[in-house]
């Protein structure tokens, strides 16, 4: 009897591995994260915000994911080839940035490269355009799914998972670049 059971469940413990493995499969190769929001600021104050990386504790959703996390800043004081290196708990991992296009005040584009939990290139851009409320801001990341980022996306969806950053860091984002001026 004992037999029976332990095939039994061996076996639709198989069946459960290869239908997780087929959906992940079926998942795309590529992701694209994408969110947006209006700020009453112009776009010069906001892309001083983004392309300065030093500026970034004042508004990344990450600072306060792990507030001792250990920060490195290289090269470029801000701009293209300015580089930022983080090493932080579980939720933030360890990985560096550099800016690789900055359009003073449109566009900052930044590759990424994770280390861990899982190693990844990644590239992630600001988009910033004129509105009728001040600048409308897109936050938007883009890479290549590996197998194993596939298997996880059968449980968790990137999209909502790096979403609910980008929302939190733009609403961060907006807080900061509408405040006044402190005389």
């Amino acid at each position: 009897m004992f037999k029976k059971i332990a095939l039994i469940s061996v076996s639709v413990l198989g069946i459960a591995i290869l239908v997780i493995l087929a959906i992940a499969a079926t998942k795309p190769d590529d992701f694209v994260v994408e969110r947006s929001t209006s700020i009453k600021a112009s776009p010069e104050k906001i892309f001083a915000l983004v392309n300065d990386l030093h500026s970034w504790r004042q508004w990344s959703p990450y600072e306060e994911k792990d507030p001792n996390m250990k920060r490195t800043f290289a090269g470029a004081e801000k701009g293209e080839g300015a580089r930022y290196e983080w090493d932080g708990n579980d939720e933030v991992g360890a990985g560096r940035m550099e800016i690789s296009d900055a359009i003073n005040p449109s566009k900052v584009s930044i590759n990424l490269h994770f280390i861990k939990p899982f190693e990844g290139d990644n590239v992630a851009e600001f988009i910033l355009a004129p509105s009728d409320e001040g600048t409308k801001v897109t936050w938007a990341m883009q890479g290549h799914s590996p197998f194993m980022c596939k298997v996880i996306q059968v449980f968790m969806s990137m999209d909502e998972m790096c979403g609910n950053d980008f929302e939190k860091g733009l609403a961060k984002l907006k807080t900061v670049a509408e405040a006044e001026p402190k005389s």
